[in-house]
C-alpha cells in the first residue's frame, strides 16, 4: 500500500509539529498501562494451554483545504502496529484512518492525539506509564478554531487492563479449557460487560459534550469499530482458541459496543460512522483479513485493524463527510 500523504502540520502527544509520515504515538507499555503489543504475547501463551447505521446523520461535505482536523481516540484510531509507527507507547501510525483522511481532506493543519490503550478518561486525563506522562488529555488538543474532529473511544472500557477487548479475549481463551464445548466465558462474565459498556457510554457522553464545549463549530464524528469478528463462529475453527458458544458471545458483546457508542453520538448531535458493515468479511477469521487474528500476520495489533483495515476505516469517514 502506498504511504499516503500527510497535511503540512501534524502535532505529536507532545504539542511539538513534525515532518510528514512522523507522528506522536503513546502505547501502554509496563505498570499500569501494559502495551497493546503485549496482547500478542499474551494470546500466544493463551493458545498453548453486529452492524449499526452508516451514519446518524446525512452527509455534509467538509470544504478541503480549510480548518483544523484533530484526531482522537485509542488503538483502533492509532493503528497500533502498523507501519511507520511514532510517538512511542502510543503505538501510532502515519497509515492510521485519521491520516488518511487528513491526506485526502487537505486540512490547514492536523494534529493525531490518538493512543494506544485510551479510554474515555483519557479524553480529560492524562495516559501514564510507571507515572510516566504518555500522552496528555486529548481534548488539548481541541480548539475554537477546531472545524473538525473524529474519535474512537469505548472499546477499552471492556477490560480491566489497557488492552480492553483483547483483554477479554485472552480471559476467553484461557477459559476455554475448562468446558470446551459450552460458554465458559460467558459464564464468567455474565452481563459485566455491558455493564461496563453502559457506564463508559455515560462517560463517552460527557466527553463528547466537553469537546462540543471546546470547539462549539467542529464537525464532530465518532467513528466506530470493525468487523473484528465473523457471524459465524464456525468460521474462527483452528483461528481463535475461543469455544464456538463464547466466539457468538463475544461477537454480541461487538455488536453491543457499536450500538451504544452510535446511540451516545447520536444523542450528542454528532455524526456516527459504521465500519463494521465496509469491513464485514474481512474479520479477523476471514481468508483476507483486513482486521488481525490473535497471531497477526501483517504488521498490526492482534485483533487491529492492519494496514487495508485502516484504510477501509478513512474510506467510510469520507464517505460520511461526503467525500
Amino acid at each position: 500500500m502506498p504511504r499516503a500523504a500527510t497535511p503540512r502540520t501534524t502535532s505529536t502527544t507532545t504539542s511539538t509539529t513534525v515532518s510528514p509520515g512522523a507522528v506522536a504515538v503513546r502505547a501502554p507499555g509496563t505498570g499500569r498501562y501494559a502495551s497493546v503489543l503485549t496482547g500478542a504475547t499474551l494470546l500466544a501463551a493463551a493458545l498453548t494451554m453486529a452492524t449499526t447505521p452508516t451514519s446518524a446523520h446525512a452527509a455534509t461535505p467538509v470544504p478541503t483545504g480549510t480548518g483544523t482536523y484533530v484526531a482522537l481516540g485509542d488503538s483502533y484510531a492509532a493503528g497500533a502496529g502498523v507501519p511507520a509507527q511514532s510517538a512511542g507507547l502510543c503505538l501510532r501510525s502515519d497509515h492510521n484512518y485519521g491520516h488518511l483522511v487528513a491526506a485526502a481532506l487537505s486540512p490547514s493543519s492536523y494534529v493525531d492525539r490518538t493512543c494506544a490503550g485510551a479510554k474515555v478518561s483519557a479524553l480529560t486525563t492524562s495516559q501514564t506509564d510507571v507515572g510516566i506522562v504518555v500522552n496528555g488529555p486529548q481534548l488539548d488538543a481541541v480548539t475554537p478554531d477546531t472545524s473538525l474532529v473524529t474519535l474512537t473511544l469505548g472499546g477499552n472500557e471492556l477490560g480491566t487492563s489497557d488492552l480492553g477487548f483483547v483483554d477479554v479475549a485472552v480471559a476467553c481463551s484461557g477459559l476455554s479449557l475448562t468446558n470446551p464445548f459450552g460458554s465458559p466465558c460467558h459464564d464468567f462474565y455474565g452481563n459485566t460487560l455491558s455493564r461496563r459498556l453502559d457506564s463508559a457510554a455515560t462517560r463517552l457522553a460527557d466527553g463528547l459534550r466537553k469537546l462540543s464545549a471546546k470547539a462549539p463549530k467542529a464537525k464532530v464524528v465518532v467513528v466506530g469499530y470493525p468487523a473484528v469478528l465473523p457471524d459465524d463462529p464456525k468460521k474462527c475453527l483452528g483461528k481463535m482458541p475461543v469455544t464456538t458458544g463464547d466466539l457468538r458471545f463475544l461477537r454480541s458483546v461487538l455488536g453491543e459496543l457499536n450500538d451504544k457508542v452510535a446511540r451516545t453520538a447520536t444523542a450528542a448531535g454528532a455524526t456516527y460512522v459504521d465500519t463494521f458493515g465496509p469491513t464485514k468479511g474481512h474479520d479477523s477469521c476471514s481468508t483476507s483479513p483486513w482486521i488481525e487474528g490473535l497471531l497477526p500476520t501483517s504488521p498490526a495489533a492482534p485483533l487491529h485493524p492492519n494496514a487495508t483495515g485502516e484504510r477501509a476505516m478513512s474510506q467510510a469517514v469520507l464517505r460520511a463527510l461526503g467525500h
